[in-house]
């Protein structure tokens, strides 16, 4: 039996850093969106193994792999025995801010779920998403839109519709979200208040899709090491688009149209520079408009 799988990646309309925990990590806040670009990942049902294929990729095949590590925590909890072959195919940039190791791994989690007869609910398959990581929790759940606090993993499904045109630009170099967080206390002089929360909530904040607030807390981080992404950002804006943010820890850079001919025109000139690395999306809710 096999099942195919779509993998959607994300954007952070808003990210907030509050602090940073005893245990390393940062609490934070943050609104996320599920967008129509989407890793493919194909699970096919075997009697016993883990096996993982990603052609035209160098992402790892075995226990690095994230998608590995999710199969094999599946059946662990499941404890019956079973196995599975995973092909994925990577359609996002890796370590791009789009959350896409982390959505593979959702994908994982729910597919063998679908493969083996709904052994686990929904509570059960978010118990076992949030070991594999912070991100991993929003894309096993079934929400579109979401607010999250903790570490991101305490997930609050939002009842927001979405529609538009979502330009995101890759400058086509991966950027370490460890770095940025170590990064972001150093900027900040341990102080997480200092980049603008006053600023976000003031009368120069950002309006976002709905008018919510469009904001990102550790652009000050990356775009301080990498200056071509508010470069980026600029051009966004004067293609048309009317908000444009780097998404998470970065480097991916995205632009909001609600005019599909001007963000037809702006992906075909920044593909002229970054090639495949640019992409053009609408978010997975599509109701209402941004």
């Amino acid at each position: 039996m096999e099942l195919v799988c779509e993998a959607p990646a994300k954007i952070n309309l808003y990210l907030a850093i509050k602090g940073k925990r005893a245990d390393g990590y940062h609490d934070l806040e943050t609104r996320m969106v599920k967008i129509t670009l989407a890793d493919r990942l194909h699970l096919s049902r075997r009697d016993s193994g883990i096996t993982v294929e990603c052609p035209e990729s160098d992402l790892p095949t075995g226990e690095g792999n994230l998608v590995h590590r999710a199969a094999k925590s599946f059946f662990t909890a499941l404890g019956t025995g079973g196995g599975v072959h995973i092909v994925l195919e990577k359609k996002m940039p890796i370590a791009a801010g789009l959350g896409g190791g982390s959505s593979d791994a959702a994908a994982v989690l729910r597919g063998l779920n679908t493969l083996y007869g709904r052994v686990f609910s929904s509570g059960q398959l978010a118990d076992l998403a949030w070991p594999l990581g912070a991100d991993v929790p929003f894309f096993v759940d079934e929400c579109t839109v979401a607010w999250a606090t903790g570490i991101g993993d305490d997930i609050h499904a939002e009842d927001i519709s979405l529609s538009g045109w979502i330009v995101l630009v890759n400058p086509g170099f991966p950027v370490s979200t460890k770095w940025v967080y170590e990064n972001f206390t150093l900027t900040t002089g341990g102080n997480p208040y200092i980049l603008g929360r006053d600023f976000v909530h003031g009368k120069d904040a950002c309006a976002g899709p709905g008018n919510l607030p469009l904001y990102n807390e550790l652009e000050a981080v990356t775009i301080g090491k990498y200056p071509e992404l508010g470069r980026i950002k600029d051009e966004l804006l004067a293609d048309g688009a009317h908000g444009a943010l780097m998404s998470g820890s970065g480097p991916t850079v995205f632009g909001l149209f609600e005019n599909e001919a001007q963000a037809q025109k702006s992906l075909a000139r920044f593909a002229k520079r970054f090639g495949r690395n640019v992409f053009l999306a609408r978010p997975l809710s599509t109701q209402a408009k941004l």
